[in-house]
């Protein structure tokens, strides 16, 4: 597992990570805290109403820490389903917590950086996904696409606060949203055979990245853009 030299890039700052827990999201959390920064991350049991639920987070971070400099909106769902199968709870359910909970938690974040006057990192995981089509993703990949557009229109919307907003793009990480596809040896390998560098992704591989986008000193003029961190894939796929 590679990681980061500890050298504090984010010393004093503080950063809010939805769905910190496993996957992604647990492994940038882990980075930050080496590069020296405070990390919130939410969990299970928070209330259901979605501006309420999305905004505890950035309230938790400022309650203990004072400040939110930086937040990265990591939670998603994901299955595979055939479009003609579809049931609406799965579109909804898609919808829901990859486009709203990217949304509204963004939002509360943004609404603490600009109360604060001191600017800030915004970062939302889209995917690789938001740039192709997949035969099984077709209620997945329209909301890693929004992810990546809502970055693109909230970095214009609050570039005047000096709050950058970037999205990451994901290739095939072996987390738990890809044990599908990790578990049928087939499978695996011919998605490794679609990567130049031969091998799937760690999600240690996106908190470097993530590290990049969240530091003033080293992406402060990078804003509204998609890093892509997919070992290669989609510029093979072209």
């Amino acid at each position: 597992m590679a990681t980061l030299p500890g050298w504090n890039i984010l010393k004093g700052k503080t950063a809010a990570i939805t769905g910190g827990t496993t996957g992604i999201g647990r492994a940038i959390a882990l980075e930050f805290i080496r590069q020296g920064c405070n990390v919130a991350i939410n969990h299970l049991g928070v209330p259901k109403d979605e501006h309420l639920r999305h905004s505890l987070l950035a309230e938790a971070a400022v309650k203990q820490w004072g400040r939110l400099h930086i937040f990265v909106a990591n939670a998603g769902v994901f299955k595979q389903a055939e479009f003609l199968e579809i049931e609406p709870a799965l579109l909804k359910q898609s919808l829901d917590v990859n486009v709203q909970g990217a949304f509204y938690s963004c939002q509360a974040a943004a609404r603490q950086m600009v109360v604060q006057g001191e600017g800030g990192s915004i970062i939302a995981i889209s995917s690789v996904s938001a740039l192709v089509g997949g035969g099984l993703q077709t209620h997945y990949m329209p909301t890693k696409a929004a992810v990546l557009s809502l970055m693109q229109s909230m970095a214009i919307s609050l570039g005047k606060h000096n709050i950058r907003c970037n999205a990451l793009l994901p290739g095939t990480i072996n987390t738990q949203l890809a044990d599908h596809d990790m578990k049928n040896p087939t499978k695996k390998a011919y998605l490794e055979g679609r990567i130049p560098l031969g091998r799937i992704g760690d999600p240690e591989d996106i908190a470097g990245p993530a590290v990049f986008l969240a530091s003033e000193h080293m992406s402060r003029y990078v804003n509204g853009s998609g890093l892509l961190a997919d070992g290669g894939m989609f510029s093979n796929l072209q």
